[in-house]
């Protein structure tokens, strides 16, 4: 079994981004690098603290920022 990691980066990045992560499912929950530096290795993310941050973010986003 290969240990390499299957990163995919969001669809809302362009070649101009400079703010870019990308993701990978792992078994125990999702890693993410930065797309810039890719050589750097990776966080990994059980499940419930990724599916906490993706809840957070996708009701929080309408808010407005202070």
């Amino acid at each position: 079994m290969s240990d390499e990691l299957i990163f995919k980066k969001s669809s809302y990045s362009t070649a101009q981004s400079q703010n870019c992560v990308e993701v990978a499912d792992i078994p125990c929950g999702t890693a993410i690098r930065d797309s810039k530096h890719p050589t750097h290795g990776h966080l990994p993310f059980p499940s419930a603290e990724w599916d906490a941050f993706l809840t957070t973010t996708l009701t929080t986003s309408h808010l407005p920022r202070t």
